[in-house]
C-alpha cells in the first residue's frame, strides 16, 4: 500500500515555505474554525487547519496540495501546541499529503472488494499513462497512490481523485475520467455505471421488492 514519508527538511524547503502565512481569505476563516470548539479545546481545530493549509499550498502550487514541515510548524504555532502533536495527526490521516503531489492525486483502492472487481487493471491503466506509485508524473499532473478501503465496496472498483470519488470503474471509464481532468473539464463524480445513481442494485432490487412502493411488513412471511 502507500509508502508514507515526510518530505526531507532541507534549506530549499525552508526557503520556499519558511515564510508561510494564511492568505487574506483563509485568515478570515481561521477564527471561525477555531470558534467551533469549546474554550480550552482550541487545539481540536488542528485537523481543519491542516486541511486549510494543505489547500492553500495546493492553490499556490497548482496541485492538490501537501504539508511541508514549516507549514505544519506554522499551524502548531497558531494553536499553541507542540509540533510533534501536529505531526502525529498529519501522519495518521491519509487526507494529508506529507510530500509533494501532482495536480491530481489518484488514489486507487486495492482492498479485497475492489481487487476482486478489477483494481489491478485500474493500476495498470494508471501506469500506462506514466504514473508510478508515490511519485509525481513527469508532466506534473498525476500522483498515484494505492490505498486501503475507502468505503465504496458496493460500487467497486473505485478511485478517489482529489476530493471526488469515481466508482464502478473499468480501465476505459477511468481513462475517460483522467482525460477529462487533464483537459481541464469536470467529469461526473460517483458511479460511472450508466443508469445507476448511487449504489442501488443494477437492474433494480432483487430482494424486499415490495418495499419499493410501500412500507411492507415482512414479519408474517418470516
Amino acid at each position: 500500500m502507500a509508502d508514507r514519508y515526510i518530505e526531507a527538511d532541507t534549506p530549499e524547503l525552508r526557503a520556499r515555505w519558511g515564510g508561510f502565512a494564511w492568505n487574506a481569505e483563509n485568515a478570515g476563516k481561521v477564527p471561525e474554525i477555531v470558534a467551533r470548539y469549546p474554550a480550552g479545546r482550541q487545539r481540536s481545530a488542528v485537523m481543519p487547519l491542516l486541511d486549510l493549509a494543505q489547500r492553500q499550498v495546493g492553490a499556490e502550487t497548482n496541485t492538490q496540495g501537501w504539508l511541508p514541515l514549516p507549514v505544519m510548524e506554522y499551524v502548531a504555532r497558531e494553536l499553541d501546541m507542540p509540533v510533534i502533536r501536529v505531526l502525529e495527526v498529519a501522519t495518521f490521516y491519509f487526507m494529508y499529503n506529507l510530500a509533494p503531489v501532482g495536480r491530481f492525486h489518484v488514489q486507487v483502492c486495492g482492498t479485497t472488494p475492489c481487487m476482486l472487481r478489477g483494481s489491478d487493471d485500474l493500476m495498470s491503466a494508471c501506469k500506462a499513462r506514466g504514473m508510478s506509485k508515490g511519485h509525481v508524473s513527469d508532466d506534473g499532473l498525476w500522483t498515484l497512490t494505492e490505498v486501503e478501503c475507502m468505503g465504496n465496496c458496493s460500487s467497486a472498483p473505485m478511485v478517489q481523485i482529489n476530493d471526488d470519488n469515481y466508482e464502478d470503474l473499468t480501465p476505459e471509464r477511468l481513462n475517460f475520467v483522467l482525460d477529462e481532468l487533464a483537459a481541464g473539464r469536470e467529469p461526473k463524480a460517483g458511479t460511472q455505471e450508466p443508469g445507476r445513481h448511487t449504489v442501488e442494485p443494477v437492474g433494480g432490487p432483487t430482494t424486499l421488492k415490495d418495499m419499493v412502493s410501500e412500507n411492507h411488513d415482512y414479519r408474517g412471511e418470516w
